[in-house]
């Protein structure tokens, strides 16, 4: 890990910040992700929700996967299953998943890939694990993140963007040591490839060992680091963050200041390797219900009855297994 990498030293660089006259953000809370199991029964870190989601808004979850090395048989997916008013974020840091939707949207997503599924007015989709992976076993590592739409959002018609790994903007830290890739958003003013409606920023960081990356952060937005693997300290303040924890920075300042533990695991030797996570706050009602993310209770029970009328789409009947990629590979 990771799997996209680049010479850093050939790369536009992030602007060097005046130490005294930049008002870094505070850090404001460490959280330790939570254990469950999702889909077929595979093992994620969740941050959040879990905690008040305030601290994350316009983010409602965020699924870390791994890293693990699965053996022949192991590697697990999910079942067809409805999603509406949000947007899922799947992004394959070492390893393969695979996506199907009932919009005819989906692909391989692999090895540095990013796949952004807006649900929108409700669709069905499926996440799948490769043949080769489940027959071979091998490592697997990677995040999904869902990203609220606002209200009048909430019923735009489905769509699917695939992000190669070719596509993601990648940027140098100042000194030319730490590796930033832009999968959404802007920072700096380098764009990345996402396209979104709920404006948003969304990188990840390789901090080399001992380096501090600055990062300049838009006033109007909230800020949040996970960490994937490593250790480091967040904010002015020095604050350990370890692998599987989160930081959630306060409203007020201009720029983040991050820094990497000169001493690293042993799987982490290129660096530090973290999410920096960003957007605007819709300061919308949330009704929530399992795939559902709606304003109201009422939206909710329609979610449901559109799904079991058949209005979130139908499943392909090429598509449909009839037993799972796990149990045909055993």
């Amino acid at each position: 890990m990771p799997a996209v990498t680049a010479d850093t030293l050939t790369l536009p660089r992030l602007p060097l910040l005046p130490e005294a006259a930049t008002a870094w953000r505070p850090v404001a809370r460490i959280i330790t992700a939570q254990r469950h199991l999702e889909g077929e029964g595979f093992a994620v870190r969740r941050p959040f929700p879990g905690v008040d989601l305030s601290l994350a808004d316009p983010f409602l979850l965020l699924d870390h996967m791994g890293a693990v090395e699965y053996a022949p048989g192991e590697a697990m997916g999910t079942p067809w299953h409805p999603h509406r008013g949000f947007e899922t974020v799947t992004y394959i840091i070492d390893g393969a998943f695979q996506h199907h939707d009932t919009t005819g949207g989906g692909g391989l997503i692999a090895d540095g890939d990013t796949q952004w599924m807006t649900a929108g007015s409700g669709l069905q989709h499926i996440e799948q694990p490769t043949p080769e992976l489940v027959a071979a076993g091998g490592l697997f590592h990677g995040v999904q993140l869902w990203v609220n739409l606002p209200r009048e959002q909430k019923w735009v018609p489905p769509r699917y963007q695939d992000i190669n790994r070719s596509d993601v903007k990648l940027l140098s830290s100042a000194d030319g040591s730490s590796l930033v890739r832009v999968i959404a958003g802007s920072l700096a003013g380098h764009e990345g490839p996402g396209i979104t409606y709920t404006p948003i920023t969304y990188l990840h960081a390789t901090v080399a060992p001992g380096a501090r990356l600055d990062l300049p952060w838009p006033t109007g937005f909230n800020a949040l680091v996970y960490v994937l693997s490593g250790r480091g300290t967040v904010g002015t303040s020095g604050t350990s963050l370890d692998e599987g924890q989160l930081a959630t920075f306060g409203p007020r300042g201009e720029a983040l200041t991050l820094r990497a533990a000169d001493s690293q695991p042993l799987a982490s030797a290129n660096g530090w390797e973290i999410l920096v996570l960003g957007g605007l706050p819709i300061k919308e009602p949330i009704a929530r219900y399992g795939p559902f993310v709606m304003n109201t209770r009422n939206e909710i029970v329609q979610a449901f009855e559109d799904f079991q009328a058949g209005r979130m789409g139908v499943v392909p009947a090429d598509k449909i297994p009839h037993r799972s990629t796990r149990d045909e590979n055993l």
